[in-house]
């Protein structure tokens, strides 16, 4: 996911996508653990997603104090 495309996001939109993001990051790990994934760097953006998405929402709540 693109800066541009969170940026976009409302409040509410990026709430929901990090609960979704960790969800599927946990699955990832789970799925991970118990066979190899094709593509393991999946992981990796997964939890990039949710840094950026943190990042993002952290500063918008840090701009309306």
């Amino acid at each position: 996911m693109k800066t541009k495309e969170i940026r976009e996001l409302s409040v509410k939109e990026m709430e929901e996508r990090i609960d979704a993001e960790k969800n599927t990051l946990i699955r990832l790990r789970l799925n991970h653990t118990i066979s190899p994934l094709d593509n393991p760097l999946k992981i990796r953006h997964t939890r990039r997603n949710i840094a950026k998405l943190l990042t993002e929402l952290g500063q918008r709540k840090q701009n309306t104090k």
